[in-house]
């Protein structure tokens, strides 16, 4: 009788131990970093099918500064290789920057990484923000490191200036731009308006 009733203890112990492994892997909250990035992510309903593709896409992060992070787009399609990654048609994106202006992008295409936020954008690329525009046909955008490098056919109208350059680097947090020719031989064409 009594190796039965240890092997009773013994049976109730696995259980209990079999069900906390499970809670903590698949229901348990992560715990909050301090440099983590929050998600949220809404899809309208009815909206994804068997094929990986979704209609009518908006994520939203926002880092622990502050800054806010919005992407939108008419279609999504999730990569076969890498679920975290997706292909997008139609992008809206809104940058909203703790005690600054708010900066909007749009392109034709893009890919959005929905482990780091990072963002390319692709074709008919344009960014605006109060005074300024930049076009191009792609543009390198991170979230977590506040920079957006803009190339192929870069095309920048300020207030008084229009630039013509083939890649412009651009931190979010402190406005400051790099402005690049791919030949050393060439330089950066800049006009005045008025």
């Amino acid at each position: 009788m009594h190796k039965k009733t240890l092997i009773q203890v013994f049976l109730i112990l696995l259980i209990i131990i079999i069900f906390l492994l499970s809670y903590l892997k698949y229901f348990k909250e992560p715990a909050t970093n301090s440099n983590q990035i929050v998600l949220s992510e809404k899809v309208d309903d009815k909206k994804k099918d068997e094929s990986n593709s979704i209609q009518n896409i908006n994520y939203t992060s926002l880092d622990v500064n502050g800054n806010k992070y919005e992407i939108s787009a008419l279609q999504a399609v999730i990569s076969d290789e890498d679920p975290n990654s997706m292909y997008l048609e139609s992008v809206v994106a809104y940058i909203y920057l703790k005690d600054s202006n708010i900066i909007k992008i749009t392109s034709d295409y893009g890919n959005y990484n929905l482990r780091n936020y990072d963002t390319i954008f692709k074709e008919k690329v344009t960014i605006i923000y109060p005074e300024h525009k930049i076009t191009g046909e792609y543009l390198d955008f991170s979230l977590l490191n506040n920079l957006g490098t803009i190339s192929e056919n870069v095309v920048y109208n300020g207030k008084k200036t229009s630039l013509f350059a083939d890649k412009i680097e651009i931190d979010l947090i402190t406005s400051d731009a790099k402005i690049f020719m791919n030949d050393k031989a060439k330089t950066v064409l800049i006009k005045g308006t008025n």
